[in-house]
């Protein structure tokens, strides 16, 4: 049988279509004055993201119009975390090789 993913949701309002009950993550990764905004965005799972860039008005309209939450630090850490491993792999050579240079 599949893996059930319970998707987070903001909102218990049964008024509103499933889709838009779901919470809706960003997490910016350009500087802050950056003329466009690098940020990640997510449905439901902070850990299925798309990355996007947009000038820095559209962003605004964007997260307004989501309603979106920032990533806690606890949720970036788990993603980082999960990225590395698709990066390295997990007690491969190319692991080790990080884990001793990040280390120096």
């Amino acid at each position: 049988m599949a893996e059930v993913i319970n998707l987070d949701t903001r909102s218990s309002d049964p008024s509103k279509p499933k889709f838009e009950r779901l919470t809706k993550y960003i997490r910016v990764r350009s500087p802050q004055d950056a003329r466009f905004v690098e940020f990640d965005f997510a449905i439901g799972d902070p850990s299925l993201f798309v990355e996007l860039i947009m000038p820095q008005g559209a962003f605004e309209h964007f997260c307004k119009v989501n309603d979106v939450v920032h990533m806690t630090n606890e949720q970036m850490a788990e993603v980082d975390a999960e990225m590395e491993k698709w990066r390295y792999g997990e007690d491969t050579l190319m692991s080790h090789n990080h884990e001793h240079y990040a280390s120096e």
